[in-house]
């Protein structure tokens, strides 16, 4: 078997898990590969351990396969029921090592801090204790709920200790990243509330390390698509295009999928075309309620088993996509990766709230509605389906598309893999001073 050059490990929720960012790993991996990188890995975890946590999932045989050249690896637990918890990470945490430690130059990456960054900055610390050769170069990804949901419940609670060790493994890391500028800001905010309470410095530190990087999306599978192909998929599905108002992504209180329901029961427009709720999540039971006790029940369709390559065709079909997320204390969205992928996609408009980073995802191409306000969100989808004309929907079609081109994963990685290379250079300078002084 070859030695390979150059090796990118990722550490993530991949797929089956219903997240952009499961998403965003396999577009980073397959750019990978694109760009020279002769090994691949995705280390993630055993899909029976996802299943029992509960997390939102695709049928799993809707996921897509990865891309020949692309290893995904699911480490088992260490040890037995004695060890509490702790053994799934423990596994994750010792294959990492191996990796780290059998020559390979390896540029190694998590999305999710918590428990990612973690798991990658503890295998660097061991690789190197254990005085086998060590030549990776680490980038941590913080995607938002990342902070809301670990850091700031920490802080909020009294916990410093388990913020500190969240933020430390952060900046353990040769290249920190942030998927917006508002997820930037929320972590040095979270920070300064630690310091203040602490007196630690994770501020200060944060906020000179951090660089924004968006996610990686892969445009190719949105762009071009054969017209034809959409027309079976809506067919399937027993839609029409244009026919039906689309909602997809994971089912969560914060998406407002409740206001979605309530403004379309409000809408004029609700007797000319159908509801789509498409996704799954801890939610779905109070939808599918509320939708069913709804005056426009009738109208209404959810879908549970979306999978990957029917997705960008329910997208591109649809005569306006709507995402009417609102800030939780749980959750925030930091981006919007679902709202990008439409604009690739064509169709109708995006209707969205200011909610987040969701601004960053879509510029001015998206209609704007209030934080929970079903009224407008009525008027939004009055004013797309009934009064907007083709030249109008094509115009916002266009301009979107042109707007969201700027994601592709190709473009993401040559940023990441810019700032790599940068911090190897610094990293290699520390090194000559150390060894001139010595």
């Amino acid at each position: 078997m070859t030695t390979p050059n150059r090796r990118l490990v990722i550490v993530v929720r991949a797929d089956p898990v219903i997240c952009g960012h499961s998403g965003e790993a396999r577009n980073l991996a397959e750019a990978a590969l694109d760009r020279g990188f002769d090994e691949v890995r995705i280390v993630t975890w055993p899909i029976d351990r996802l299943q029992e946590t509960g997390l939102p999932l695709k049928p799993l045989d809707r996921v897509l396969p990865y891309r020949e050249g692309i290893v995904v690896e699911r480490p088992e637990p260490v040890g037995d029921y004695k060890v509490p918890d702790g053994r799934y990470l423990a596994g994750l945490t010792g294959r990492l090592v191996e990796l780290f430690t059998d020559g390979v130059p390896t540029v190694a990456m998590s999305l999710y801090l918590s428990p990612h960054a973690v798991a990658i900055a503890d295998a660097v610390r061991i690789a190197r204790g254990t005085g086998l050769p060590v030549e990776v170069t680490t980038v941590a990804e913080a995607v938002g709920s990342d902070v809301t949901n670990v850091v700031r419940s920490c802080v909020e609670e009294g916990r410093w200790g388990a913020a500190a060790h969240v933020l430390t493994s952060y900046l353990d890391h040769d290249v920190c990243l942030a998927v917006s500028l508002y997820t930037r800001d929320i972590v040095v905010a979270e920070a300064e509330a630690l310091d203040a309470l602490h007196g630690t410095t994770f501020a200060a530190q944060l906020g000179e390390r951090i660089q924004i990087s968006y996610p990686a999306i892969d445009v190719s599978a949105y762009v071009d698509l054969d017209p034809r192909s959409t027309d079976r998929a809506l067919e399937r599905r027993g839609l029409e295009r244009d026919g039906y108002v689309l909602y997809l992504s994971r089912l969560s209180p914060a998406k407002g999928v409740d206001d979605l329901i309530a403004g379309f029961e409000r809408s004029r427009c609700r007797t000319a075309i159908r509801l789509v709720v498409a996704g799954n999540g801890p939610d779905a039971w109070r939808l599918r309620a509320q939708a069913a006790e709804s005056a426009v029940a009738g109208q209404i369709t959810f879908l549970d088993d979306v999978g990957d390559a029917e997705k960008p065709h329910l997208m591109a079909g649809a005569a306006a996509y709507v995402l009417p997320s609102k800030p939780l204390p749980e959750f925030t969205e930091t981006f919007g990766i679902a709202l990008v992928e439409k604009m690739l996609a064509g169709g109708g408009p995006v209707i969205t709230t200011e909610t987040g980073g969701i601004g960053e995802a879509v510029g001015d191409c998206a209609i704007f509605v209030p934080v929970e306000s079903p009224q407008a969100i009525a008027h939004a989808l009055d004013r797309v389906v009934l009064e907007m004309n083709p030249l109008e929907r094509a115009d916002w079609e266009q301009r979107a598309r042109a707007h969201a081109l700027q994601f592709d994963r190709a473009a993401v990685l040559d940023g990441i893999l810019r700032r790599v290379d940068r911090a190897q250079v610094v990293a290699a300078a520390r090194v000559g001073r150390h060894a001139v002084s010595a």
